[in-house]
């Protein structure tokens, strides 16, 4: 499984990557977290506010900084 961190390095996105480490490590699964700062890369998927979270290159949410427990959902 990929997880991808779609932003281009704020504090925001940031904390969305801390609570994604956060909800696989809890959940103990194997998963890679990727970030995505490339700004063509992440209009290409379709994301126009940032952070977004994508699993498998699917976008799950924008502009949304999520806690672990609402990663957990998506995972």
């Amino acid at each position: 499984m990929t997880i991808q961190i779609l932003g281009g390095g704020c504090a925001k996105c940031k904390k969305l990557e801390e609570s994604a480490a956060a909800a696989v490590a809890e959940m103990e699964i194997d998963a890679e977290i990727v970030k995505v700062t490339d700004m063509d890369e992440i209009m290409d998927m379709g994301v126009m506010v940032t952070p977004a979270l994508a699993i498998d290159g699917d976008v799950k949410t924008t502009g949304k900084v999520l806690t672990p427990a609402q990663v957990k959902q998506y995972l």
